[in-house]
């Protein structure tokens, strides 16, 4: 490996997987100007600085308390708390930016105890907090545990407001008058520095001031945008000062009194009133939750129904529900699921494209509207800062400062090298549920665009597989989904050196072609129809030779440019047993690898070996374990008839599950064997919740209950259906696939599982094959 190289990848380790490089922009660009302005010297620092190898945030959000309303979410302590000082990621966001980064409630002086806290629903939370014992002057003192305190708090996403009640009640025997301050701090920071990743301030904060009853702070973006806090209260402060609100809350015995708060952000252009958002006066908590609340059961209500007699299955079923729901987010007109709370609240290529693809059993819709959103926003030309080529998928589109002045390559960023394929993979899905070919005609452009990215700027180097290397100074090193810096490791332990070719998109590819061809034959066009499936045939064919790693017992983790193999032990070829390229001998092989004591932790199958040399149980890639990950190995080993690998990856993710609050699977957890602590190891950064990981439940059931649909040929087949073992039965209620639908009852029977057809409509038909 060059030694430039190789300092620029060791610099990018522990970095969080979606982190940025340096700066190169497009030549006449603002930023650009400013990057020429620089000597080398200080250009070098920069780089340094921006390259160098932290960790997202220093604290853990790992007992975060996250609500989300549309693009607005904030993230709290148990307490309700948000310190007001100090490197953390809690906060109030919208569009990227923390608008409230501490927001902190004192009784005389002193912060209260936490009794309970909740977030169920995603939309608003609950704290029960009490006092210590409070010192309150003139000798009075009242006792710890005296004074109740509920504090409800919800989001209203349309009117962009953060809205809360707070309820005292005394269960003492005296009056007491109860000094009560609230304090706040808004730093409008970039979610990137926000995580540690870039650490300019590009804007200006004016001072916090006091308008019309309201505190508020101000801040002038270098794009051009001028967001704003302002915090409302009723009834009013006895006394202000810069940043805090002072009150005297007086209570006789068994007395209650009330405080409301609304916290309101905006953005809008400088030197215009046309705000982001249209605003009317905020709704009390309860009347936005209600309204919220209504919204989402109506979305629930048309998905597929689930019920088991396992309470902790039917439990991780609705938490996976209600989070989707939670991360839905909006583009325009567009809906698709941001990719996981708080740090990736955007439009991702390869998160949104597999949730989508999770979930088609259970909300197909979802999947039109992402590949539509996506298709709107392909690459349309070379542009080697955003890593654009035409025809291309994006990666991120980010709506923050940062972005919006050109600082990172963000707005959107093309540098992925698995969604494209993966876009024409859940479009071949999404008919198969479906039945529907006139959306294949309408994203007809983008189809044929993507298809000619794969075969001309996907193969760098001529050796017939896609691969990556990415050309932004701002961009990632690494472009599949294991892309933090030092995710691709060789067996010696040093650093893959791009352009490099993985093995799970050598499989999307394959996927991506046949489920195309089969599109096109569909609409008539055979010899279209059949280059395609001549060229994903030859492609298995090479793929077999050149990735299968005998000394291993797996496939290669990837292939380097000179076709040397990144023979480590790894699960991305798990996934690619997904896609079906593998040869059936190699892949049962390889789903026996992926279940040895090395790779499964007992929890779930780790992304790295614990026998090779860089495996770390807490690495980001090297070595923990991610639900979605499971998921489509699961499905893969489904596939080649592995079904007791499937059930035993189900199984440990929903034991997993019982240790997390609600039930929710965390983006990933740490790869420490399951007999070492007995429970899963938090990853300390983790989005919670995350729209893959809240997506794998739903498809690991997809997989185990056989779900094979061909809404073409108004037909349902259900393939050697099982159950785990900790499930006897369960029904699906309203599955539908094309202009039909389904109920369908599974119990386990001492030969296995048995399905019962409990109804159709439409016209579906149901086959079952034991």
């Amino acid at each position: 490996m060059p030694k430039s190289q190789q300092n620029r990848s060791e610099d990018e380790q522990n970095k969080g997987r979606r982190g940025t490089a340096s700066a190169a922009p497009d030549e006449g660009s603002a930023q650009a100007q400013r990057h020429a302005r620089q000597t080398p010297h200080a250009q070098h620092e920069r780089k340094q600085r921006v390259l160098a190898g932290q960790p997202a945030i220093v604290g853990s959000i790992a007992d975060a308390v996250t609500i989300k309303h549309g693009d607005l979410f904030w993230l709290a302590r148990q307490d309700g708390q948000v310190p007001l000082e100090g490197e953390h990621g809690f906060g109030l966001y919208f569009n990227d930016c923390r608008f409230l980064s501490g927001y902190e409630m004192l009784l005389a002086g002193i912060v209260p105890v936490v009794l309970a806290s909740t977030a169920e629903k995603g939309y608003t939370a609950l704290f029960e907090l009490t006092n210590p014992d409070l010192h309150l002057g003139n000798g009075q003192l009242m006792p710890k545990e005296e004074l109740g305190i509920r504090w409800e708090r919800g989001l209203d996403g349309e009117q962009l407001a953060l809205n809360e009640t707070v309820s005292f009640r005394s269960f003492g025997q005296h009056a007491h008058e109860i000094p009560l301050t609230l304090r706040f701090h808004a730093d409008f920071g970039d979610v990137f520095a926000v995580r540690g990743l870039l650490t300019e301030r590009l804007g200006r904060p004016e001072p916090p001031t006091w308008r019309d009853g309201k505190l508020t702070f101000v801040y002038h973006g270098a794009d051009q945008l001028l967001r704003t806090v302002a915090v409302a209260f009723s009834p009013a402060p006895h006394r202000t000062e810069a940043t805090a609100a002072h009150f005297r809350i007086a209570l006789s015995p068994g007395e209650r009194a009330t405080l409301t708060i609304a916290v309101e952000v905006n953005e809008q252009r400088e030197h215009s009133r046309a705000t982001a958002k249209t605003r009317r006066p905020s709704a009390p908590v309860r009347k936005a939750a209600e309204k919220a609340g209504d919204r989402s059961a109506e979305r629930l209500e048309r998905q597929t129904r689930f019920q088991s007699d396992s309470l902790l299955l039917n439990s991780m079923v609705e938490r996976s529900l209600w989070d989707l729901n939670m991360l839905r987010s909006e583009l325009g007109a567009m809906h698709y699921f941001s990719a996981g709370v708080p740090w990736y609240v955007a439009l991702f290529g390869r998160d949104s494209l597999i949730v989508a693809l999770e979930m088609l059993a259970f909300q197909p819709e979802m999947a039109a509207e992402t590949l539509r959103t996506l298709a709107a926003h392909q690459g349309q030309r070379v542009d080697d800062w955003r890593d654009e080529q035409p025809g291309k998928i994006l990666h991120e589109f980010r709506l923050g400062e940062l972005a919006g002045c050109g600082e990172i390559p963000h707005n959107p960023y093309y540098g992925t090298v698995d969604a494209t394929p993966l876009f024409l993979v859940l479009l071949g899905r999404y008919a198969a549920w479906t039945g529907d070919l006139a959306l294949f005609h309408e994203l007809r452009p983008a189809v044929e665009g993507a298809l000619e990215w794969i075969d001309r700027y996907g193969d760098r180097n001529g050796d017939g597989y896609v691969d990556y290397q990415g050309a932004s100074e701002k961009g990632l090193i690494n472009q599949g989904w294991k892309d933090s810096g030092d995710a691709i490791v060789r067996s010696d332990g040093t650093l893959a050196e791009p352009p490099i070719a993985l093995v799970e998109v050598q499989g999307y590819v394959f996927a991506a072609k046949q489920a195309i061809a089969d599109l096109y034959e569909r609409a008539g066009e055979l010899d279209r129809a059949e280059q395609l499936r001549r060229h994903a045939d030859a492609l298995r064919a090479r793929f077999n030779r050149d990735f299968w790693c005998e000394g291993n017992g797996i496939y290669a983790l990837a292939l380097e440019g000179d076709g040397r193999q990144v023979s480590v032990v790894s699960s991305n070829p798990g996934q690619a047993l997904w896609t079906g390229i593998a040869d059936a001998d190699k892949a049962r092989r390889t789903a026996g690898r992926l279940m040895a004591n090395d790779m499964f932790n007992g929890w779930g199958v780790r992304t790295l070996s614990a026998n090779e040399r860089r495996y770390n149980p807490v690495g980001y890639h090297l070595g923990t374990v991610w639900p979605h990950d499971n998921a489509l190995i699961a499905a893969g080993c489904r596939r080649y008839g592995e079904d007791q690998a499937t059930e035993r990856i189900l199984t440990g993710i929903a034991e997993a599950a019982m240790y997390f609050r609600y039930h929710r699977l965390p983006e990933v957890f740490a790869g420490f064997r399951r007999e070492d602590f007995g429970m899963p190891v938090r990853y300390p950064v983790a989005c919670h919740p995350q729209a893959w990981a809240a997506g794998a439940i739903p498809f690991l059931l997809t997989s185990c209950l056989g779900l094979e649909p061909d809404a073409f040929a108004n037909r349902l087949r259900v393939i050697r259906p099982s159950l785990p073992e900790f499930v006897h039965h369960l029904q699906l209620s309203g599955l539908r696939v094309g202009r039909g639908s389904a109920d369908l009852y599974f119990q386990r029977t001492p030969d296995g599982t048995a399905v019962d057809v409990l109804g159709t409509a439409g016209e579906l038909g149901v086959s079952v094959e034991t």
